[in-house]
């Protein structure tokens, strides 16, 4: 089953409360999740391997680390997934940037695809899809196939706050990947709205209604 970090970090807490606040503008808003994506980045690369390198330092030769094989890939779900890019790219300022576009059919509700561009290499990466939301699970869920489909095996998920339901279906259909998660929230509301939420981090990015 796929390892669940909630972050209980300080920081990511109280950003994550002036987040969801009514009152937090576009401005705030966008450099606050930008904010959260770093320090979430920061437990999410906690796994990647390191490997022993020779340097020389002003005094001496010695032993240093480096990150090991992998290179990295960030993959934004359009578009509120934007809002996390440039946190992640502050923290792997050498990782390339692929974009997943979806859209939900109104009828039966399902996520459907109509952009998918990312890097040549992608599948020898270790990717990292981000979404503010993690609501119903159903974008994730369909941007997890999309890169499973292309090849893509070392795939995290990271979202800012997450829903039960959605962790849960999650996992029932991607076992393999771990989830980074800044607030787990109480539940769905009817209309499938995250409680208590921030409202649609698209639009209070954006500035958009």
């Amino acid at each position: 089953m796929s390892k669940v970090v909630v972050m209980d970090h300080p920081l990511i807490q109280h950003k994550i409360g002036i987040l969801r606040r009514v009152e937090t503008g576009s401005k705030d808003f966008r450099t606050l999740i930008g904010e959260i994506a770093m320090l979430e980045c920061y437990e999410a690369t906690r796994d990647l391997q390191l490997a022993d390198v020779e340097i020389e330092t002003p005094i001496c030769k010695t032993t240093a680390k480096e990150l090991k094989g992998k290179k990295l890939a960030v993959v934004p779900i359009l578009r509120a997934g934007l809002g996390m890019v440039d946190g992640v790219l502050a923290m792997i300022p050498a990782a390339k940037v692929g974009h997943i576009g979806l859209y939900r059919n109104e009828e039966t509700l399902e996520p459907v695809e109509y952009f998918c561009k990312l890097p040549a290499d992608c599948a020898n990466r270790e990717v990292f899809v981000v979404d503010p939301m993690l609501a119903t699970g159903g974008s994730a869920i369909a941007a997890i196939q999309m890169l499973k489909n292309r090849g893509v095996k070392n795939i995290h998920f990271m979202c800012v706050i997450a829903a039960p339901e959605g962790i849960k279906k999650m996992q029932e259909a991607h076992p393999d990947v771990d989830m980074i998660i800044g607030a787990l929230d109480d539940h769905l509301n009817e209309k499938g709205y995250i409680v208590p939420g921030l409202g649609d981090a698209g639009d209070r990015i954006f500035g958009t209604k």
